[in-house]
């Protein structure tokens, strides 16, 4: 079986499509996954699954659907594509540890993608980058490191130019959910 983690994009923020993680596992339990985790309220699901990844994308988009009345993207990552994107990680150890620590709004975040960013895209996404943020492109995973905040980041806010669907985790989450998935690989 393979450990897949489920990133649901846009639920559970600013009080719209909302959904209770006990609810979300049932409803994934129903759909026929096994060993379901949910990792707080913002929709990161690990589960097991022998089925093939477009198959289960489009089972937990259309469960999601019909159980809760909204249609969402769902992100999906093996475990050990979650390995490797800690360990592709651009930036150097310090830069990243300055980041986890920060109080002054300076973080890491991967914004992962469900296809490949398309050649327009990365050419039109360069303009929206200032000297305040960095920003690499590796395969399907953007990975942005924030000298003062994502919040005000227009490099953040105009990701989806690069032409596929993706959501963005801060890499706390990205870390605790590779834990995660490890401790159920060791059953």
């Amino acid at each position: 079986m393979t450990i897949y983690i489920a990133l649901l994009r846009g639920i559970n923020v600013g009080g719209k499509n909302r959904i209770k993680m006990a609810e979300l596992r049932r409803t994934l339990e129903m759909a026929g996954l096994s060993q379901v985790q949910t990792y707080i309220q913002s929709g990161n699901v690990l589960f097991e699954s022998e089925d093939d990844r477009e198959l289960l994308c489009k089972r937990i988009e259309n469960e999601i659907e019909t159980v809760f009345g909204f249609s969402i993207s769902v992100i999906l990552r093996t475990a050990a594509e979650l390995s490797r994107i800690i360990e592709d990680c651009p930036f150097p150890e310090a830069a990243i540890l300055k980041a986890s620590a920060s109080a002054e709004g300076e973080s890491l975040y991967v914004s992962l993608m469900k296809d490949f960013p398309k050649e327009e895209g990365l050419t039109r996404i360069g303009a929206f980058i200032t000297e305040s943020e960095e920003c690499r492109i590796e395969g399907r995973e953007v990975y942005l490191l924030f000298h003062t905040s994502i919040r005000n980041s227009k490099l953040a806010a105009n990701l989806q130019k690069l032409g596929s669907p993706m959501t963005i985790r801060n890499w706390k989450t990205i870390n605790k959910l590779f834990a995660m998935a490890k401790v159920m690989e060791a059953g």
